[in-house]
This record gives C-alpha cells, structure tokens and sequence, in this order.
C-alpha cells in the first residue's frame, strides 16, 4: 500500500500529468482537496473508486484516512492542486506517515505560476531584463512569513516576483514594491489559470490598486511584478544564434 501525493495542476483537467492520471485511474481510494481542486479531474478516477473530499477535515481526520486505507491494503491518490513542491501542506502529512510506516510518492504537478504565465503569453526570464523568477507570498491566517523573507528583500534584486495568496495585500504590495520597481513597472494579476473563469488584468504598480477596486478579484489570483512582464525591444538570446557554437551544432567547415 502506498499513498500516492499527486500534484493536479492549475485547474484544467487536461493539465494534470500523464503519471498523475494513471495513478487516480489505479487507486482505489482518493482523497481530493474539493475547495480548490476542479471535480473534473475525478473522471480519472476508477468507477468504484472511493472518493474523499478532504476540504472540511482536519489533519487528524486526513491522517485517519490514510491508517484505515493502509489498514485494508488500498493505495490512495492525494490529489492537490497545483504543484507539490510548494505550499501544498504535503510536507506535515509526509510526516504523520512516516510515524505511522506508511510508504509514499509524490507526482509533480504543472504550477499555477506556469499556468498563468502561460495565461499572459509571456516568458517570464527576458534576456538582459529579469533572469530570475521569486516565488513567494505574504503572511495569512494559515501561517507566517519568515522576518527576513520579504517583498522589499526580494524587490532589491529586480528580478520578476510571481506573489500567491496574496490579492487581499495589493496596497501593502504596491507600498513596498514602488520605491524599488517604480510607479510604471508592469504588473498582471492571474485569476484561476486555466479554469472556465479565468480572468487577466494588466496594470501598474501606479494603478493597480484602484483597477482592482474598480474590478475586485478575490481568493485564488497570482500577483506578477517586475520589467520582464513588458518587455519589447530586449537583445535577443545567443542560444539561437547562427554564430554561437554549442554541442548540438556543428563548427562551419566540419
């Protein structure tokens, strides 16, 4: 028996992976965050699969879950949205199974951040604009951040920041981000990448705070910052280039 962590993707039932779709077709038992996991993504699920929407329980009443499955020698597919690797609260279950010698696996997801880059047409990493791209979010209910990792530390780099969680502090963002990106620098907010209802504003760090009081977007939006979201007129990569010898090319002559 084996608890099967499954990363399911932004939304969209078709962005789930290939391995991820077997194993819910496999499992006989799922257990499936429903408040932000898209019920399609049950119709990989066996027709006698026995489903568990885990929105309401605790994480005491999770854990049992897997003890009884584990006790009747059923694998489960834990299906979370998104990408496993971060803030999926997968880390504090990994936990209870080891205690209890449950084995486990993790399938990665696509993540919402990829979703909704995708969402904008745009690559986030511009050559000689932004090489480096910040995941990060700003303290909630559900736990805080650490005192040193803030928006105004990673806003001194420049890079472009992908925020989550975190519609709810646009004023807070726009506060502390000014003074290092300045008033113009591009932002796009991302709402519910790749579901029906997703939804695009594009703003500045000047206006986007009253363009989202004029058109609220709540809950499950990404906040992106940074030069690389407008970008037009940047040197082109030397990947490409006729003149750049790489592995896979041969020198002219050879």
């Amino acid at each position: 028996m084996t608890v099967h962590f499954i990363g399911a993707g932004p939304g969209a039932a078709d962005l789930i992976t290939v391995r991820g779709a077997k194993l819910l077709a496999d499992c006989p038992v799922c257990l499936y965050a429903g408040s932000i996991v898209s019920p399609e993504l049950l119709s990989y699920c066996g027709r006698d699969a026995r489903l568990v929407d885990t929105a309401p329980l605790s994480l005491d009443e999770i854990e049992a879950e897997y003890v009884l499955a584990h006790r009747a020698g059923h694998d489960v597919a834990r299906l979370h949205s998104g990408d496993l690797s971060v803030w999926s609260a997968v880390a504090e279950q990994i936990r209870r199974l080891e205690q209890h010698g449950i084995p486990y696996s993790l399938t990665p997801g696509v993540p919402s951040f990829a979703a909704a880059a995708a969402a904008l047409k745009r690559e986030l990493t511009i050559p000689e604009v932004a090489q480096s791209l910040v995941l990060t979010r700003v303290s909630g209910r559900a736990s805080k951040m650490p005192a040193r990792e803030t928006l105004a530390t990673f806003g001194q780099s420049g890079a472009t920041l992908a925020i989550h969680l975190a519609i709810h502090a646009i004023d807070r963002i726009v506060e502390e981000l000014t003074p290092l990106y300045g008033a113009e620098c591009p932002v796009a907010v991302v709402f519910r990448a790749s579901w029906p209802d997703e939804r695009i504003l594009r703003a500045t760090l000047g206006n986007i705070a009253e363009r989202l009081a004029a058109d609220p977007i709540e809950r499950t939006a990404i906040v992106f910052v940074g030069p690389s979201l407008g970008a037009e007129g940047f040197r082109e990569s030397s990947l490409y280039d006729a003149t750049y010898q790489r592995r896979f090319r041969g020198r002219e002559g050879s």
